[in-house]
């Protein structure tokens, strides 16, 4: 699965423009503030339907304009996909997949997958489970529209239940409570599953991963602290009896104390905990074996690499580790963001170089 062509019509800093990727190593190149970063941005835009730095569309649409477009022609094993995205400054946004419009951002999922790393993916280590559960949430969204449809629905209903914990009538809260934890113990027991399977199968990849990235000196270990484990019904059952002994202190808290949007995940490198002894660098480099290991993961799950984004992430390591993550990502289609190309890293290895200034671009040497 690759990206041959990308074109952005004002989108960001982009008025209009087309870019052409090799089906390998393409790197954007250019100073600070040119674009390189929106560019990569667009590519993951239009695999999930949403930004990864933004959390309103309109915020994409390049400055004095109404509307914006992103258009994306893809190579799957499947065959081509086209897809065009169209945005507008009232955060309305109309999805197009071979020229048919969709109707809902769920559609869109699973045409064409992607792994999208920056350094500001040191938040999966560094900062609040919600973080580490958005990493699950995305990556499991592209892979299962069972799971996204799940997850949509299970943070509805724990919108809807956390109001009634609020209500001043006690009475109707014992009352009308069980209907609620009914829904949402089924829901979240799809959830759980599905991430206890994914952490399962993408902890021994992330493992080896970060072994080879540092020069075998560190041991990765990754523990899910759900407390729930079992079949989709086990789960659910198991929640369900959890949350009728939690009534009082959800109902003293006024929000739910229990369920899948408490989850978190725990990073251990050589048996201590990564976010209380892991420099930055060793913190960085478990965010960025994390990765590397979605991408395996996307690749054993449907027979084909997805699209790997990585942007500014050649600066954050040393010379070492950059020559041993471009062996890593070999046989899968890499666009790489930096400010400063070192041909060195690359080696013999055939590159797409393009150069990006201030939203267009210009021909590489």
């Amino acid at each position: 699965m690759f990206i041959k062509s990308l074109s952005l019509q004002n989108f960001r800093n982009y008025e209009n423009e087309t870019i052409e990727f090799s089906d390998g190593i393409n790197i954007l190149c250019g100073a600070n503030a040119q674009g390189k970063t929106n560019c990569a941005e667009a590519i993951f835009f239009l695999c999930t339907g949403f930004s990864p730095r933004a959390n309103k569309d309109r915020l994409l649409v390049r400055q004095g304009q109404e509307n914006a477009q992103i258009e994306g022609t893809t190579d799957t094993q499947y065959g081509g996909v086209n897809i065009r995205i169209e945005l507008n400054k009232q955060d309305k946004k109309s999805i197009y997949i071979n020229g048919i419009a969709i109707k809902k951002v769920g559609e869109l999922l699973g045409n064409i997958h992607s792994v999208f790393f920056n350094p500001a993916e040191l938040k999966l280590v560094q900062e609040s489970p919600e973080d580490r559960r958005r990493f699950m949430n995305v990556s499991l969204s592209q892979m299962s529209k069972t799971y996204f449809y799940a997850l949509l629905r299970y943070n509805k209903i724990l919108s809807q239940r956390n109001n009634l914990l609020k209500d001043p009538d006690k009475y109707l809260i014992r009352e009308t409570l069980p209907i609620w934890d009914e829904q949402l113990s089924k829901e979240a027991g799809k959830i759980i599953k599905a991430r206890n399977d994914f952490l399962a199968e993408i902890s021994p990849i992330a493992q080896e991963k970060h072994a080879t990235l540092s020069g075998g000196k560190e041991k990765l270990i990754m523990s899910t602290e759900s407390g729930y484990y079992g079949g989709e019904d086990e789960i659910a059952y198991a929640l369900k009896q959890d949350l009728a002994l939690a009534l009082e202190k959800d109902m003293r808290l006024g929000f739910t104390s229990l369920g899948p949007h408490r989850d978190d995940i725990k990073f251990l490198l050589n048996d201590l905990d990564s976010r209380v002894y892991g420099s930055q660098g060793q913190q960085r480099t478990i965010a960025l074996s994390l990765k590397l290991a979605e991408t395996e993961l996307f690749k054993n799950r449907f027979n084909e690499y997805p699209i790997l984004i990585l942007d500014d992430v050649l600066s954050e390591l040393d010379k070492s580790r950059q020559r041993k993550l471009v062996e890593l990502v070999a046989g899968i289609q890499t666009i790489f963001t930096c400010t400063h190309f070192d041909r060195t890293v690359f080696k013999q290895n055939q590159i797409n170089k393009i150069t990006i200034v201030n939203g267009r671009k210009r021909k590489s040497k």
